[in-house]
């Protein structure tokens, strides 16, 4: 089992001959058997110890019993205690979740002050079966039926060549002691319930069925990296600033594989990409979220998004003696007298002074707002004024204007109101400069 272990290192390029490892060791049997293991292959190994305090008593056994035995072997080694259920509910997360996340963080400060090249943890070939399971039961696309992968960044898995029955061998024949997590037994965890019930029943029907899983596993890694390639393509294409356009993803070979390539990574769950997919031809306006982003349908694509809300809640004054205003936009102001050689562009406001009603206000727009654009008679609605211009429901989120008392001045960086014009008559110019595109 050395020589395989050490054969899989090399072969998938995940540590160098010697190096500085973290070892992510719990004292149950998978991690102490990746530490002797690294310690025999020569590596210069650090043990973190993660104390989730989950398990009540058993959760402070674990702990000492790593020190101890590291202390034994004479093995660097850390500890951490996590409230691991508060962190969940101030995240709102499950719990399973928020122990992998604090892990996994800790880790990569201990590699980083330890100056270790990777964060090595004891995922062997059965975990990676139990993943495949677990990912095609909740819903997945290709990558999910991957199982583990070796190496992910600075995280390596060097046990992926192994089985757990051989590294329960291995544990017997090298007489290592290690703790056993009761939780292990509770099938009210799907991971557990896919190792306690579900593969047993599958090797009633097929005795080689892990190895069956894994050897498909592979295959489809294998063929991953062409889909890969051809998803980064027609994502290329289709996904660009923030828009999936609908007429492009409809020319894709498989637009709803597309979709979810795209939608995974910002946290959209397989239902909700159903729903937008089955939404492509739907009116303009509907809103799909996730945790930390939406997707909103505009006429020819949908927008995602990130999900914030808007800090700037009033209003910004701009007095007669302001130049400069930095929040929320970035603006410079400047009145002159006549004559003004007048530049043609959004991002510029020319308006007669004398018509002006200081302090001026800056805002959001609102619903009812009306204006008279610049170079027409009648009132228009905003509202009215986007869809003509046919701004997606971000872009008009997005909108500020700026008002003398009651009344719109200019739509910022869009169109002024014509009330508020340089005429033969204007004696002065308020000018205010958009000093770069509104994001």
């Amino acid at each position: 089992m050395l020589e395989r272990v050490r054969r899989f290192i090399e072969k998938e390029q995940l540590l160098t001959p010697g190096g500085r490892v973290i070892v992510g060791l719990s004292g149950g049997m998978d991690s102490m058997a990746l530490l002797d293991l690294l310690i025999l292959l020569g590596y210069h190994c650090v043990a973190a110890h993660c104390n989730f305090h989950l398990r009540g008593e058993e959760s402070q056994r674990d702990t000492d019993f790593v020190r101890r035995w590291c202390k034994s072997i004479d093995v660097p080694y850390t500890s951490i205690d996590f409230d691991t259920r508060q962190y969940a509910t101030d995240r709102k997360i499950s719990v399973e979740m928020a122990a992998r996340e604090l892990r996994y963080d800790w880790f990569e400060i201990i590699r980083r002050q330890s100056d270790a090249e990777a964060i090595t943890v004891a995922h062997h070939r059965d975990d990676s079966v139990e993943t495949l399971l677990l990912n095609l039961i909740r819903g997945t696309g290709i990558r999910g039926l991957t199982g583990i992968a070796a190496k992910n960044r600075r995280v390596v898995r060097p046990l992926l060549c192994v089985t757990r029955a051989e590294i329960e061998q291995y544990i017997r024949e090298r007489d290592i002691p290690y703790v056993f997590d009761s939780s292990n037994n509770e099938d009210h965890y799907l991971r557990n319930a896919i190792r306690l019930h579900l593969i047993p029943f599958l090797e009633q029907l097929n005795p080689a069925v892990r190895e069956t899983l894994h050897r498909t596993s592979l295959h489809l890694a294998e063929a991953e990296k062409v889909y890969n390639r051809a998803v980064a393509d027609q994502t290329a294409t289709v996904y660009q600033h923030n828009k999936i356009h609908i007429e492009k993803l409809q020319q894709t070979p498989s637009p709803r594989s597309l979709l979810f390539e795209i939608l995974t990574p910002l946290g959209f769950s397989p239902s909700v990409i159903e729903e937008i997919y089955e939404n492509m031809h739907a009116t303009p306006g509907k809103v799909f979220l996730a945790r930390h982003h939406r997707v909103i349908k505009d006429r020819d694509a949908f927008i995602t998004a990130p999900l914030q809300e808007h800090t700037e809640k009033g209003s910004f004054r701009i007095d007669r003696e302001m130049t400069v205003l930095s929040n929320p936009l970035p603006l410079q102001m400047q009145s002159y007298e006549m004559p003004v050689q007048i530049e043609k562009s959004a991002s510029l406001l020319y308006a007669d002074q004398e018509h002006l009603q200081f302090p001026l206000l800056l805002r959001r727009w609102q619903p009812g707002d009306w204006f008279i654009p610049f170079g027409m008679k009648g009132k228009k609605k905003l509202s009215d004024y986007f869809t003509d211009r046919k701004l997606s429901l971000r872009d008009k989120e997005e909108v500020w204007v700026l008002l003398s008392g009651e009344d719109v001045v200019w739509i910022v960086g869009e169109r002024m109101d014509n009330r508020f014009r340089v005429t033969d008559r204007t004696k002065r110019v308020f000018v205010i400069r958009l000093e770069k595109e509104i994001e």
